[in-house]
């Protein structure tokens, strides 16, 4: 079951995704998290503990982060399994994103 948390800092929201990225976690995050991120200026995406993203997952993915970006926000994401980054590598996810999402 996928989840995800919010916290607010100075400047930025992180949001902690948990649980596997899929079809199901896509629904929560078209619907609850997009609308909360709309008018933020940096939002920085924890991936600790997802530890699978499926093919929705990463469209979903994709989707966020470019109409974040659209929107003239600084998105960034951290903190990603080795396995799940083998998956964005092989798929070429930093550079179809751009090489300064991925710290």
């Amino acid at each position: 079951m996928f989840s995800f948390s919010i916290k607010e800092t100075d400047n930025a929201i992180e949001v902690i995704f948990a649980g596997d990225l899929d079809i199901e976690g896509t629904e929560v995050v078209e619907n609850e998290l997009i609308p909360a991120l709309n008018n933020c200026q940096r939002v920085n995406i924890d991936f600790t503990d997802v530890p699978f993203v499926d093919s929705s997952g990463m469209g979903l993915l994709l989707d966020l982060v470019q109409t974040l970006k659209e929107k003239g926000t600084i998105v960034t994401i951290t903190k990603v399994s080795e396995e799940v980054m083998d998956v964005f590598d092989l798929l070429q996810i930093p550079e179809i994103l751009g090489s300064d999402v991925f710290v």
